[in-house]
């Protein structure tokens, strides 16, 4: 009797035994469900990216088209702009007779390409062992002859004949001062308020030399132009005219037939802000050749 009880006990323990690992705790459940939920969402390393490389998919840089066609140049669309500055400026002190560069006037320009900076001399040295071309005059000057400075003591006709060895031009007068300010009649390549931060080396700047072109990116122009402000005159391919624009076709001017002098644009660092000003114009012979005045290239598209 006491043997057949003994085994009813064993049996009862191994049924207990069996019922009680087939029961879990609520909480223990939930935690396996989560955990094993989990396992499931979590996608295999191999086939999906972490969220930063997605971000930096995205994050293609895309050099602009202009660049791309023409490497250092910008697009300036075509279209209409105000050219000239209609105000009569009253200063005691003037560098120039021309006080006056009006009237204002709307002038429509087709699409034009421009440098993005003025030609270094970096660049006009490699011009010169090409061609054989004389040397500028401020090459053994070191106010002027960094290789980042803009190349200064040419001629017009200097100005020409690198711009042709590049593949390009001068611009004109109009298209310098379109590719300056913009179509909002803007003061200065940045806006209406004179600001030696942004202007590029004036007289009120004190540096009494030129400056390695890009040093001023807070003037940058409303199409990506640096230093068309103070630094340094650029040779236009204009000839000038005191009253030019009172009789200056509205599409495409490029200047009068014939005159003495050659248009420079953008102040020079000898000269007060105010030179600097877009629509500002002043008149040099062609022959001069000056550390004050350098040039930037433009371009007519290819078809």
């Amino acid at each position: 009797m006491i043997r057949y009880k003994s085994f009813i006990l064993i049996g009862l323990f191994v049924l207990l035994g069996v019922f009680s690992a087939g029961i879990l705790p609520a909480e223990e459940k939930e935690g396996l469900r989560s955990s094993e939920t989990a396992k499931s969402s979590v996608p295999e390393k191999d086939t999906v990216r972490s969220e930063p490389e997605k971000e930096k998919s995205k994050r293609v840089e895309k050099v602009p088209a202009s660049e791309e066609k023409y490497p250092g140049m910008v697009l300036v669309p075509a279209g209409e702009f105000v050219m000239g500055d209609s105000t009569y400026y009253n200063h005691v002190f003037t560098l120039a007779y021309n006080i006056y560069d009006g009237p204002e006037h709307s002038v429509y320009l087709e699409d034009y390409y421009i440098d993005k900076y003025e030609v270094t001399n970096e660049q006009y040295r490699k011009f010169v062992e090409d061609t054989g071309h004389r040397e500028p005059s401020c090459w053994n000057d070191s106010r002027f002859n960094g290789p980042k400075n803009p190349v200064v003591g040419v001629t017009w006709e200097d100005a020409v004949a690198f711009s042709q060895w590049a593949g390009k031009r001068l611009p004109t007068e109009a298209e310098w001062e379109k590719a300056a300010r913009g179509t909002d009649k803007r003061l200065w390549p940045w806006g209406n308020k004179l600001d030696h931060d942004k202007c590029c080396n004036v007289w009120e700047s004190k540096l009494k030399m030129t400056k390695p072109v890009g040093s001023y990116e807070k003037g940058v122009s409303p199409y990506g132009c640096y230093e068309m402000a103070g630094n340094v005159w650029e040779w236009c391919s204009d000839y000038y005219d005191q009253n030019y624009y009172s009789v200056s076709p509205r599409k495409n001017p490029k200047g009068p037939e014939g005159g003495l002098q050659r248009v420079v644009r953008g102040g020079g660092f000898l000269y007060l802000g105010h030179y600097a000003r877009c629509a500002a114009r002043y008149r040099v012979p062609w022959y001069a050749t000056s550390p004050q005045i350098g040039f930037r290239c433009a371009k007519t598209p290819e078809n």
